[in-house]
C-alpha cells in the first residue's frame, strides 16, 4: 500500500461525500467524543458518519476530515503496519489534523491498537464495524475507556415514515392520516427497515444479498466455518423457532432429523458468530436457573425483511419479532422474557412492564390464553397493569384491579 493510492481514495471520498445527500437518522453524535459505531451491514452506519461529517462541516467549514471504507478492494493488502501511512497522506493533502472516518475497520487485525493511540494523541475519530465484537469487553479494555460505544439498527417504524417524507400528526390515529401509515406499516412489517430498501423494485432480491454477504463474509469467512450446509439450515430453523423457547437439544435433534451430525458445543459456538454478525439476538426466560438461561432461549431476528426470507405465511412471527426489536432497542440487556407454567413474551423486570403479543385476540379462546398468562405473571410479580400488541386491534380490559391494554402495533410503534 502505498500513500498515492490513499491520497487518491481519501480525495475520492470526500467528493462522494460531499455530492452525497444524506437523511438524517435519529441518532445523535457528541462532536467533542470518539466513537465505535456497530450494527449489521447495510443498516446505515455509513451514512450515519455522513450525517455527522456535514454537522460538524455546517459548524466549521474549514474543518478537515478524511474518509476511509476499508471494504474498498484497495485495500486487500492493507495491514496494521500500514495505518501511519493514512495519517502521513493526510498530513501531507491538508497540513493540520483531521477529524478521522473509518468504516468497517474490523477488516484489519490489529484496528484496537491503533485507535486507542490515535484517541491518546488528541485526534477526533469515529470508528464503524459490522461485529458485536468490537463491543466486547476485551476490545473496551483495549479501547481504555476513551470511546462511546453506539449500536445502529435498520429504520425504526418512525424513521422508515421520515425516509417516506411522512410526518406524524399529533392525533394521526384519529385522522386521515392512519390509513397512510397503515398502509406503509403493511410494506415496513413484510420487509422491514433496512434504509435503502426502497430503492429497489424486488426487496426480497435486494434482503437476500445482504444476507448473502453477512453469511460469506462475516460468519463463514471470517469463522473459517467448514460446513455451510450445517450453517444455513441452523438460521433456517431459527428462523422458523422465532416465537417459540428453543434449548440446543431441540436445535440439535431437528439437524439430526435430516440425516445430520451435529453437536451442542458447534451449535452453541455457530450461534455466537449469528449474534456476532448481528444477525440474530438471543432472549432469555427470567424465571429461569442460571444454567437453563444458557441452554434455553427465544432468538429474534435483526430485520423483519430478513426474517422474512425463511418463512411463510407466518405472521405470528413476524409481529413478535418486530416488538422484540423495538423493545430491545429501548432496554438492549434489561429485556427477558417470563415463563412458569405459562408464558408472557416479554418483560423488563427494572421498569416492571409485561407484553404479551397476539396477532390477533377476537377468537375467544386466543383471548383467554394470553389474558391467562398476563394474569399468572402479574400476580406473581405484582403488576398491576400489562399490554397485548395485536395487529390491528384495541381495547381495553379489566379484571378486578388488573388493567391489560390491547394496542395495534403500528400505533405502539409510534408512541
Amino acid at each position: 500500500m502505498d500513500k498515492t493510492t490513499i491520497k487518491k481514495i481519501i480525495v475520492e471520498s470526500n467528493e462522494f461525500i460531499d455530492k452525497t445527500s444524506v437523511k438524517k437518522r435519529l441518532y445523535t453524535l457528541d462532536s467533542m467524543a470518539n466513537y465505535v459505531i456497530c450494527g449489521i451491514r447495510r443498516s446505515g452506519k455509513s451514512f450515519l458518519l455522513f450525517q455527522q461529517i456535514k454537522e460538524i462541516i455546517k459548524q466549521n467549514n474549514k474543518s478537515i476530515f478524511i474518509y476511509i471504507n476499508f471494504e474498498d478492494e484497495r485495500f486487500i493488502e492493507f495491514n496494521s503496519t500500514h495505518f501511519d501511512l493514512i495519517l502521513e497522506s493526510a498530513f501531507e493533502l491538508y497540513h493540520e489534523k483531521p477529524i478521522l472516518f473509518f468504516d468497517e475497520i474490523q477488516n484489519i487485525d490489529g484496528w484496537e491498537k491503533f485507535a486507542r493511540r490515535l484517541a491518546d494523541t488528541g485526534y477526533n475519530i469515529y470508528i464503524t464495524g459490522s461485529n458485536a465484537k468490537m463491543l466486547s469487553r476485551e476490545i473496551a479494555t483495549t479501547l481504555g475507556g476513551r470511546y462511546m460505544i453506539m449500536e445502529v439498527f435498520p429504520l425504526s417504524f418512525y424513521e422508515y415514515l421520515t425516509f417516506h417524507s411522512i410526518i406524524i400528526e399529533s392525533n394521526f390515529e384519529f385522522s386521515n392520516q392512519r390509513f397512510i401509515i397503515k398502509d406503509q406499516f403493511e410494506k415496513y412489517f413484510r420487509y422491514g427497515g433496512f434504509p435503502e430498501l426502497s430503492k429497489y423494485q424486488n426487496p426480497k432480491e435486494y434482503l437476500s444479498n445482504i444476507y448473502m454477504k453477512v453469511l460469506y463474509g462475516d460468519l463463514i469467512a471470517r469463522n473459517h466455518i467448514q460446513n455451510e450446509h450445517i450453517l444455513r439450515l441452523l438460521i433456517k430453523k431459527l428462523a422458523e423457532s422465532v416465537n417459540n423457547e428453543t434449548s440446543l437439544n431441540r436445535i440439535k435433534n431437528l439437524i439430526k432429523s435430516i440425516g445430520l451430525k451435529i453437536g451442542n458445543n458447534t451449535i452453541a459456538e455457530y450461534i455466537s458468530y449469528l449474534h456476532d454478525a448481528y444477525l440474530i439476538f438471543p432472549l432469555y426466560n427470567y424465571a429461569s436457573s442460571f444454567t437453563e438461561r444458557e441452554t434455553k432461549k427465544k432468538y429474534y431476528f435483526i430485520d423483519q425483511g430478513i426474517l422474512n426470507l425463511f418463512i411463510t405465511d407466518q405472521d405470528s412471527k413476524l409481529l413478535e419479532n418486530i416488538v422484540f426489536l423495538h423493545l430491545y432497542k429501548r432496554y438492549k440487556d434489561q429485556l427477558c422474557y417470563f415463563k412458569r407454567k405459562l408464558e408472557v413474551d416479554f418483560y423488563i423486570p427494572k421498569k416492571q412492564i409485561l407484553i404479551q403479543v397476539s396477532y390477533s385476540v377476537s377468537n375467544i379462546e386466543t383471548k383467554q390464553r394470553e389474558i391467562a398468562a398476563l394474569l399468572a405473571a402479574m400476580k406473581e410479580l405484582n403488576i398491576k397493569k400489562a399490554t397485548i400488541i395485536s395487529y390491528d386491534e384495541e381495547e381495553t380490559i379489566k379484571i378486578e384491579k388488573n388493567q391489560i391494554q390491547v394496542i395495534p402495533v403500528w400505533k405502539w410503534l409510534l408512541k
